[in-house]
């Protein structure tokens, strides 16, 4: 296609007109978008797309949305946060140095070179390794750790450790941020046709649908240990071994595997034989079991009580609801493991070093890593 003089100034211009806003594939969050949107594209920001205009214009405009959705209580907040936490991270260390010093720039953290301040006094040490140097109120966390060095209240902080500044200045920002947008609360709650799609959007799943039960009764409670390693997401794995190995789960496991059993395709016989055998091999006896443990089992299968008949637990709900205390196994490991605990977890199940480290740094969230872990392990 051929443009005139004119007409190829104008499609420059154009083309300037729309990176202004969006100089960096990365940013703070720091101004809401001020444009008019339809109701169609408020709910559909939720994706991010490759790095252009659009997709640049679509991550502004959903994080916004997203921060109003996740807003509403502090639980929210706080899952929120540490989700944007880990994507920011991972965007971050996918950046070259060139685009790196570029965002730290347009996010008026331009941090001064070490070489600016050396002239007054020489450290070997240092001098052999590229610094930043930063206020020590910006560096306080990796100065509790001992990883940098202090003199005349400035940090000199390793270039591979400047992460942590930005994760900081980010984090504080965010959180800030957040504790604002929940006081604006009232007034969005006041739309009626913004509401409903927030609250929506706070407890949705966008993976696959586990509550769906499918092949009920095609499976044999000889074959679960072989399932259990090959097929089984983590955390039903964790809940498992742990069953095997302690003949016992609490009421929070029981109900988290139990349901997990039920979808999968064991049948309220199965599943009655396949507990009391577990059971009886720890403390519990078979008079025990059918007095204290049995009830709860049929009412899972809509055999007692209201006659409900239960779905497996979502990955939300795992996420979101009834956190694992001490002794414990239920939960969703990506989400309530200690990191260094899942590394050693993902270790021993064969899950390959470029897979772990993928798993603990390239975070999207829970959800993300549990696909990640699937993939990884062998069917």
């Amino acid at each position: 296609m051929e443009f005139s003089s004119r007409a190829r100034q104008r499609h420059l211009r154009l083309a300037g007109d729309r990176r202004e806003p969006y100089p960096h594939s990365l940013q703070f969050y720091q101004e809401p978008p001020t444009e008019s949107i339809s109701l169609a594209e408020f709910e559909s920001f939720a994706a991010l797309a490759e790095d252009d205009y659009d997709a640049r214009r679509k991550d502004h405009i959903s994080h916004f949305i997203l921060r109003l959705a996740y807003c509403q209580s502090e639980e929210l907040r706080r899952w929120f946060l540490q989700q944007e936490m880990d994507l920011f991270r991972y965007r971050f260390h996918e950046l070259t140095d060139s685009l790196r010093q570029k965002f730290l720039d347009h996010v008026n953290l331009s941090f001064e070179a070490v070489s600016a301040l050396l002239s007054g006094f020489v450290l070997r040490r240092v001098c052999l390794m590229l610094f930043k140097i930063v206020g020590l109120s910006d560096a306080v966390d990796l100065f509790r750790a001992r990883r940098v060095f202090i003199k005349d209240g400035f940090a000199f902080v390793p270039l591979k450790d400047i992460d942590a500044i930005v994760l900081n200045n980010y984090r504080k920002n965010l959180s800030k941020a957040l504790a604002l947008t929940a006081r604006s609360l009232p007034s969005i709650q006041s739309d009626e046709r913004l509401q409903p799609l927030l609250n929506h959007l706070s407890h949705s799943y966008v993976g696959p649908d586990y509550s769906v039960q499918k092949n009920t009764g095609k499976i044999s409670l000889e074959h679960i240990d072989a399932l259990s390693v090959k097929s089984f997401p983590l955390c039903m794995r964790q809940l498992h071994k742990a069953l095997r190995e302690n003949h016992h789960l609490r009421h929070g496991g029981r109900m988290q595997y139990g349901l997990f059993l039920k979808g999968i395709g064991l049948t309220l016989e199965q599943a009655l034989e396949f507990w009391k055998k577990e059971f009886i091999k720890g403390k519990v006896d078979a008079d025990k079991f059918d007095k204290g443990y049995a009830y709860s089992i049929r009412h899972n299968y809509g055999k007692e009580g209201k006659r409900t008949d239960y779905t497996p637990y979502s990955c939300m709900k795992i996420i979101m609801s009834n956190p694992p205390s001490q002794g414990d196994y239920h939960g969703c490991p990506f989400r309530h493991s200690d990191p260094e605990l899942l590394k050693q977890k993902l270790q021993s199940y064969k899950v390959p070093p470029s897979g772990v480290t993928q798993v603990r740094h390239n975070l999207f969230g829970a959800l993300f890593n549990e696909a990640l872990f699937l993939n990884f392990i062998s069917y």
